[in-house]
């Protein structure tokens, strides 16, 4: 399929699970308050039409040639390894997941491209784990599943995780969740937790505490990717700048504010939002779509490439 088409398609949002994966993790205790999603995950294992699309490499294949997908990004079905409550198990089951990946990109020269796994809740063996994944095994980047047991990047113990990113060079892909146990009451009930809403309600919120603490000050050359139109925030640009401007000028200690050298727009440039028509070049074209190497093809032919 590779080569074939005038436009090469690549498809980011790709996921997969291996079968001794989920074996491994079929008694393992998730956080508290983490119970749903940890049910919500394994509801796929009995699905056969998903549970085949996520762990057969030959059904992948096939459909992305039908498809027209070029080369699919490969990454660790979310929320990974960061949903299990015991740090030295999930680090371990990063590694393997991510030897496990090597091997598929490996076997299939050309087709696959991969985003590394790591469990935060041990940042130091996360930073050593982006080391070796983007080093050793020449990922280009890592998948991190928002929150892990209800904190944030910005907090202060992950020093270590950004601090690996940068040095690698490597791009973060942060990618929704159902929301952390401390704000998920209100998404119980109607599926409201899954991506119908709490999905990108969580990782836009993610995203914008690392932009408010200045984690971006701190880390210039941190690269992260936000998919699904980027969870809506270009759609608030205006609006966050504005606010942020107003409320830090008469209200910032009592809402606990920290002062910016980059301020949401510069973080998220207002050229983000036209991204058809300024950051989809001739032969580069990227699908950042949720089942994209179904829905690749029609998308391709519409794109002004």
């Amino acid at each position: 399929m590779s080569g074939t088409t005038p436009h090469r398609v690549i498809a980011v949002e790709e996921h997969f699970a291996t079968i001794p994966f989920w074996e491994r993790t079929a008694s393992l205790p998730a956080f508290a308050g983490e119970e749903a999603e940890r049910a919500y995950s394994r509801s796929f294992i009995p699905n056969e039409f998903i549970s085949r699309r996520l762990t057969d490499l030959q059904t992948r294949l096939e459909e992305m040639d039908g498809a027209g997908v070029d080369v699919s990004v490969l990454s660790l079905n979310p929320p990974g390894v960061q949903i299990w409550s015991d740090a030295a198990t999930a680090t371990s089951l990063a590694r393997e997941m991510n030897d496990a990946l090597a091997d598929i990109v490996a076997g299939n020269p050309g087709r696959f491209g991969a985003l590394a796994a790591v469990a935060p809740q041990d940042p130091e063996a996360a930073a050593e784990e982006i080391r070796r994944a983007t080093g050793t095994l020449g990922f280009g980047g890592v998948l991190i599943g928002s929150h892990t047991g209800g904190h944030y990047l910005d907090e202060p113990q992950f020093e270590p995780v950004l601090a690996a990113l940068e040095e690698t060079d490597s791009t973060l892909y942060l990618h929704p969740r159902m929301p952390s146990p401390q704000m998920l009451e209100p998404f119980q009930p109607y599926g409201l937790q899954q991506a119908i809403w709490g999905f990108q309600a969580e990782a836009a919120t993610h995203a914008m505490r690392l932009i408010l603490s200045g984690t971006f000050d701190r880390h210039p050359n941190l690269h992260v990717v936000l998919g699904h139109l980027g969870e809506g925030l270009p759609f608030w640009l205006w609006r966050t700048d504005n606010m942020h401007a107003k409320a830090y000028a008469w209200a910032r200690d009592v809402l606990g504010m920290v002062a910016l050298e980059r301020k949401p727009q510069r973080v998220l440039p207002p050229e983000h939002v036209d991204h058809h028509e300024r950051h989809v070049r001739p032969r580069r074209a990227a699908v950042l779509l949720d089942e994209g190497r179904r829905r690749a093809r029609s998308l391709r032919d519409r794109l002004p490439v």
